[in-house]
């Protein structure tokens, strides 16, 4: 049986590489995208040359609006099936002083990095539960475990998926459904745009295998969880960071 996944922003940097891994196991891929056509249809067109027999969508839905959420999923089901895996990954970053974070800037936080999750959980949960199987993996950051000075919006919003993601486990467990948290450190993708080369080779230096971590190394880590094997892993926050964070 081939395994369905849906993915929350697979356009790019890290979800592009999740999209491109899960073809390469032989997994259908459905996947939303925002503000970026042009990238989602290229990632889509790599996943095909990659596993040509596989079923591809990319589907444009904002992460932070519940409606949208839900009728990408419901598209996805009608056009691939039920769903196995969902990967949480939809995430928005910014850097700014905690006292000039304005209330819009709050809430579009929220709004796409935590309650994205919620929305896309909540739209697949039934049919996993129907089914008593599933994997749901969310994309943290090591900010949610120890808190990263001027981006404190961030922070608290990472945080709450690592909340979100282990009390769902427990809840979900007893329905055959896992749920896991990945919690990246510092990945060579275009949130890393504005930071100097400085800047990267000092993050670089402070990070115990001398290196950034790359796009694939997270991707690679999201198909070891989903799979069947995998079954007995759940509740956990796994921080693939180089050992910044241990």
């Amino acid at each position: 049986m081939t395994n369905n996944v849906f993915i929350t922003g697979g356009s790019r940097g890290i979800g592009a590489a999740a999209v491109l891994a899960f073809a390469r196991a032989g997994y259908n891929v459905a996947f939303t995208y925002n503000s970026h056509p042009d990238a989602a249809d290229a990632v889509r067109r790599q996943a095909e040359e990659i596993n040509p027999g596989g079923l591809y969508l990319a589907i444009r839905a904002d992460a932070g609006d519940p409606a949208q959420v839900r009728a990408a999923v419901a598209r996805t089901e009608q056009e691939l099936g039920s769903l196995q895996v969902l990967v949480c990954n939809a995430g928005i970053a910014q850097v700014k002083l905690f006292t000039d974070t304005t209330d819009e800037d709050w809430r579009r936080m929220m709004a796409v990095d935590l309650d994205g999750a919620f929305y896309a959980c909540r739209a697949v949960l039934p049919g996993m539960i129907h089914r008593k199987y599933g994997r749901i993996l969310l994309v943290s950051s090591m900010w949610g475990q120890t808190g990263g000075s001027c981006e404190v919006a961030y922070s608290a919003a990472k945080a709450g998926l690592i909340g979100l993601g282990k009390a769902l486990a427990k809840e979900e467990g007893p329905s055959g459904i896992t749920v896991n948290v990945i919690a990246p450190g510092v990945i060579n993708t275009d949130m890393m745009a504005g930071f100097t080369d400085e800047d990267r080779a000092a993050l670089a230096e402070e990070t115990p295998v001398e290196r950034l971590g790359e796009p694939d190394e997270i991707a690679r880590t999201m198909v070891f969880l989903a799979d069947e094997a995998s079954g007995y892993i759940t509740g956990q926050v796994l921080g693939v960071n180089g050992g910044l964070v241990i």
